[in-house]
């Protein structure tokens, strides 16, 4: 946001860069603000570091790195479970900032944080993940091993609706695999990742500028995709942004994984327990005020007009029961959006929709308006191309598309540019087989309304929601941040 009055931005604190393990004022002089999305105080100036800026956090991962890649990967392993213990320790504290500078639910925001801590725990799994392979007498005399070694320096820029998880998704896997990291958190909501580059980088054993943060916008990615001291770029954010990111870092022949925008349909089959689906759905398509890339934004009600209907009604009713309110007060359902831009996005496709005739079965802009604030939207439409059905809104916003059968509901969710989720709610073993083996998404739900693996397993998204081939976490996670390295050796 722009524009604060001298006296509103008088004593407000303008965020450093980490470098070194030294908190450095950024030499450029344009600022953003930050503000609380619950009530619009503002809680920080952010710079909008420049090209200077990133080379002195790259040079000083790049530093600490050559040295810390020669650190026993079992030390190194133990000091990343330091690294989770700090995290742990002040478990409460990053929530209350992720709920304080993006907006989340109290709840929302402590789970965020532990499966961030989750991903530093997978990510000890090192000693064994980076093991290599060997083959002895390929010809006479002959023996060839495979080792893996870590990439160099690894750039991270993460989004803003998951400002601690996201960061930890990649931060963990890269040092433990022996690599130095800059990270470029969102410039929406900065606190939470500023607060865990401080925990990290007081952690025993971690050399000074082994983990930096710059804080930025456009000027700072691409400040880091054209350094030659990066040796990869990890990217979460919209799709577009995503191909650009992956098209910039393949040119400075860089490796790259960009994780995209998504538009995840939730398919209701007549069989369903509507108890258990009903909470599902809602939570999913309205909790964090739908600002996850996993949240359900379509759901398809599959079976008899009379049986849509009935369905249809439950998820209203359940949608209207859902309380709006800052994410502070532990009774809120629905958190404000992180801006007033975010919400006026969302509202133009609601407009939008309603213009184009679609059935509005649940207007939000009639709650508890604000600046930030959206109640649950449903909007009903025949046109299963329009762009509130194919776009991604961001939003507390669910879209309703009618089909006969599980066929065409495959087909019409098949039919996305997007492949991130897609989830089934039904009590048929052969309905749910039938789904995930034909479904084009690379991640499914089966009475599940939010699929987020856990950190053993890869956010395997696909289609336009993923540029590369190895996606964050998991044993992707480790092949990512690691080179191979392939030795033939004779000796007479």
């Amino acid at each position: 946001m722009e524009g604060a009055s001298a006296p509103d931005r008088a004593g407000a604190r303008t965020l450093r860069n980490l470098i070194g393990r030294e908190w450095v004022p950024s030499s450029a002089d344009q600022v953003l603000e930050d503000r609380n999305p619950a009530d619009g105080s503002l809680l920080a100036l952010i710079p909008l570091s420049n090209a200077r800026d990133v080379d002195l956090a790259v040079t000083a991962a790049r530093s600490a790195q050559a040295v810390w890649r020669e650190t026993g990967v079992l030390e190194r392993a133990r000091i990343v479970r330091r690294v989770g213990d700090a995290l742990t320790a002040h478990r409460k504290e990053l929530a209350q900032l992720v709920t304080k500078d993006m907006g989340k639910t109290v709840a929302e925001a402590d789970a965020e944080v532990g499966r961030g801590i989750e991903s530093v725990e997978a990510a000890t799994a090192v000693a064994t993940a980076m093991k290599g392979e060997n083959l002895e007498g390929v010809a006479s005399g002959v023996d060839v091993e495979m080792l893996r070694q870590p990439v160099g320096v690894v750039a991270a820029i993460t989004p803003f609706n998951f400002p601690s998880m996201i960061p930890l998704w990649f931060l963990p896997f890269a040092i433990a695999t022996g690599n130095g990291f800059v990270l470029k958190p969102s410039e929406r909501d900065p606190l939470p990742a500023e607060r865990i580059a401080e925990l990290v980088s007081g952690v025993e054993g971690l050399p000074a500028g082994l983990v930096n943060l710059v804080h930025g916008g456009r000027e700072a990615v691409n400040a880091l995709l054209d350094h030659p001291g990066v040796d990869a770029i990890s990217f979460v954010g919209q799709a577009s942004t995503a191909r650009y990111v992956a098209s910039r870092a393949a040119e400075n022949g860089k490796r790259f994984q960009a994780l995209g925008g998504a538009k995840n349909a939730l398919i209701l089959m007549p069989d369903a327990n509507m108890q258990a689906s009903v909470p599902a759905i809602t939570s999913s398509a309205f909790g964090a005020a739908g600002q996850r890339c996993l949240a359900g934004s379509v759901l398809v009600l599959v079976g008899t007009r009379a049986e849509q209907d009935a369905a249809c009604k439950s998820v209203i009713d359940a949608a209207r029961a859902l309380k709006l309110g800052p994410g502070s007060d532990p009774a809120t359902d629905v958190c404000p959006m992180v801006s007033p831009e975010a919400r006026e996005r969302a509202e133009r496709f609601i407009e939008e929709a309603v213009s184009q005739g679609m059935d509005l079965l649940l207007d939000g802009r009639t709650e508890g308006r604000s600046d930030t604030q959206l109640a649950p939207t449903i909007i009903e439409t025949s046109d299963a191309d329009s762009p509130v059905v194919r776009d991604e809104v961001f939003g507390p916003v669910l879209s309703v598309v009618r089909v006969e059968d599980l066929d065409q509901a495959l087909e019409f969710l098949n039919r996305s540019r997007y492949g991130n989720a897609s989830m089934i709610f039904t009590t048929s073993g052969k309905a749910a087989r039938h789904f995930k083996s034909r479904i084009d998404a690379g991640m499914i739900g089966i009475n599940i309304g939010v699929p987020a693996p856990v950190a053993g397993f890869p956010f395997a998204g696909w289609k336009d929601s993923f540029d590369g081939d190895l996606h964050a976490n998991g044993t992707d996670a480790f092949e990512f941040y690691t080179r191979k390295k392939v030795v033939t050796s004779r000796w007479p």
